[in-house]
């Protein structure tokens, strides 16, 4: 299969190596100019709980001409309205676009581009990845690669995407409730992305720090009542077990939010923590934990910038 990763940071250089080294005819995009020519001079190299190896591949800063069978949206999520105007030259008739991003709404936005039609929704959950130096992506774990669709493609279709990801050594799977696994990863994530960028911890240590880890459950479990509240039938039933479940399995994990920090980012706060407060005002919630942690994030950004 023809597949084009536009976003090839430290997820989506995992997705384009694994699904390359299974065979697939893969090229990437990606603004970095460094990780782009260090991937076209000396291949990407992907190493971490998957194994290591480098593929060489076509890495572009710009989507290139030509139609994908399968394209793959790894941006981060403020980057999306952006990368849904540049996609136009890798869709054709058939082509499918799967997008993978923290959080809620990158796919409305993107479905508003392109056409909901098309469209599957991942979720990536428990790699805990990074970028060490360019063209050299490492991940902590690999749990499941979980997708669906936005709204009217064909069960069958969503399937063969999903094996293809099976394939290439992803514990990947199609599933019609698309909705509950973002929830069920933005829990995991609210419980740690804010708390480690704000302390410059690692989950683990978050996990189990005596004043930070009751935070850290608190929002957890703010963000489980909300979804609780919309409807949502989320996988777990214990919102503390799942993420001290989630950080024991990568302690050393940094979380992106905490990595945009440090590097003097914008980060995806908002459509993590900052999501549950806007999920909750919908069933007349407030969720002031998961706000004043937001706040707390968005204030650094600020100091950094």
């Amino acid at each position: 299969m023809k597949i084009v990763v536009v976003g090839c940071g430290a997820m989506g250089s995992i997705y384009a190596a694994l699904l390359a080294e299974a065979g697939n005819d893969v090229s990437v995009v990606d603004a970095n100019e460094g990780h782009v020519a260090a991937i076209n001079a000396h291949g990407l190299r992907v190493s971490g709980a998957s194994g290591d190896r480098t593929v060489m591949l076509e890495a572009h800063l710009r989507p290139p001409d030509t139609a994908a069978d399968l394209v793959i949206c790894a941006v981060k999520a403020r980057h999306v309205a952006a990368a849904a105007r540049d996609l136009h030259p890798l869709i054709g008739p058939a082509t499918a676009v799967l997008t993978i991003q923290n959080g809620l709404g990158s796919a409305d936005v993107l479905a508003q581009a392109i056409g909901g039609e098309r469209l599957l929704v991942g979720v990536a959950q428990g790699f805990g990845a990074s970028l060490p130096e360019p063209g050299h992506a490492h991940h902590n774990d690999m749990k499941a690669i979980r997708m669906g669709a936005h709204t009217t493609m064909d069960k069958a279709r969503v399937e063969e995407i999903a094996a293809l990801w099976a394939a290439a050594g992803f514990d990947a799977a199609a599933v019609e409730d698309i909705l509950a696994m973002q929830w069920g990863k933005l829990i995991c994530n609210a419980a740690y992305s804010a708390p480690c960028a704000i302390s410059g911890m690692t989950v683990g240590e978050v996990r189990d720090h005596p004043r930070l880890g009751a935070i850290s459950r608190s929002a957890a479990i703010e963000a489980f009542d909300v979804a609780a509240a919309l409807g949502i039938t989320l996988p777990f039933d214990d919102p503390v077990a799942e993420v001290r479940d989630f950080a024991g399995r990568m302690p050393h994990a940094r979380p992106s939010v905490l990595l945009d920090i440090e590097a003097g980012r914008l980060s995806e706060v908002d459509v993590i923590n900052g999501a549950v407060p806007v999920a909750a005002a919908q069933v007349g919630m407030t969720a002031p934990i998961n706000a004043a942690l937001t706040t707390l994030v968005k204030a650094l950004e600020r100091a950094e910038s």
